[in-house]
């Protein structure tokens, strides 16, 4: 299997909402796993990469130098309606905190001083409150009160890429597009949240972002 990583570092706080909240405490839950350790699902992570390529294949139209890179779209996304055999060639997991760091608070955290996975995930987010102001009479207005958590600026996350099959080069060229592409996620944008930094590592943890962003430049204006 053809292993990459894609990485991910939030420049700012950031709300990945698992689609709840906890009755009474909060409207709005970050997705997280038993052990409280934050995370961004693949598929959340497949829909932004979708979002990017879609804008990115629209812009090509335009140029008129689509037609060279729908078939890189096809194989890293899929098509809607798609047969078994042209499904999409890539995988893309959950978005975790390292593996070497994950153990080494499990060890030192739960483990040795038996830490609850509420405080570990209490370390890694805060919680916001926010209500709605009424605009004539410029106070809060009753029963609006909203409290969602957070995941605090400067965590990191890697999520594995694989494929099902050795990439093209204008896979991972039309990839890397797409991660420069995204450098917004998860909900509350509009107030400043979820800015990221996003990279592409080989499997080596190498950055090659760069070195195939630059070959996808040259092709396209060419």
């Amino acid at each position: 299997m053809n292993r990459y990583y894609l990485a991910i570092e939030l420049e700012t706080d950031a709300t990945f909402s698992r689609g709840d909240g906890v009755a009474s405490i909060l409207n709005q839950e970050v997705q997280h796993d038993n052990y409280g350790f934050p995370y961004i699902s693949g598929r959340t992570l497949k829909g932004l990469l979708v979002e990017a390529c879609a804008d990115i294949m629209e812009s090509l139209k335009m140029m008129g130098k689509e037609v060279p890179w729908q078939k890189s779209a096809a194989r890293l996304f899929g098509k809607a309606g798609s047969t078994a055999s042209e499904e999409s060639i890539l995988h893309i997991g959950h978005a975790k905190l390292p593996d070497d760091l994950r153990r080494a608070i499990i060890r030192e955290w739960v483990t040795a001083d038996g830490n609850s996975p509420s405080k570990i995930l209490n370390t890694m987010t805060s919680v916001r409150y926010q209500t709605a102001v009424d605009d004539v009479k410029q106070v809060a207005e009753a029963n609006t009160l909203r409290s969602e958590r957070i995941i605090l600026k400067g965590i990191y996350f890697e999520a594995l890429l694989a494929f099902s099959e050795k990439p093209l080069s204008e896979d991972l060229q039309l990839l890397s597009a797409c991660i420069k592409a995204f450098y917004r996620a998860g909900s509350g944008v509009s107030r400043g949240r979820g800015r990221v930094k996003a990279d592409l590592l080989d499997d080596d943890q190498k950055s090659i972002l760069n070195d195939h962003f630059n070959l996808f430049k040259e092709a396209i204006l060419a």
